[in-house]
């Protein structure tokens, strides 16, 4: 890339040095769930959001020796085990 074209792309009021990298804004991160969190969501006990977890039939994350639950993977979850009525009532 040259001069000019970092020139182009920086913002006004930085230094153009080719070598410096932009550093992209601030990331917003979802706010995790816990399983009890989850549990509640879901209207279920603990025990069976871990047994959930541990039959691997839901989306987990793992953050160091805690399980978390991203809340759009929850969501996307739910969709794809809705169930739909055969006939309209």
């Amino acid at each position: 890339m040259g001069e000019q074209e970092f020139a182009t792309l920086a913002p006004t009021g930085w230094k153009t040095n080719p070598r410096r990298r932009l550093m992209p804004g601030p990331v917003v991160l979802p706010k995790l769930l816990t399983m009890d969190e989850l549990a509640e969501r879901l209207g279920v006990t603990h025990r069976h959001v871990r047994r959930l977890v541990t039959e691997r039939r839901v989306p987990f994350l793992r953050v160091g020796r805690f399980i978390r639950f991203d809340p759009a993977d929850i969501s996307k979850w739910l969709d794809r085990a809705r169930v739909t009525a055969s006939r309209p009532l």
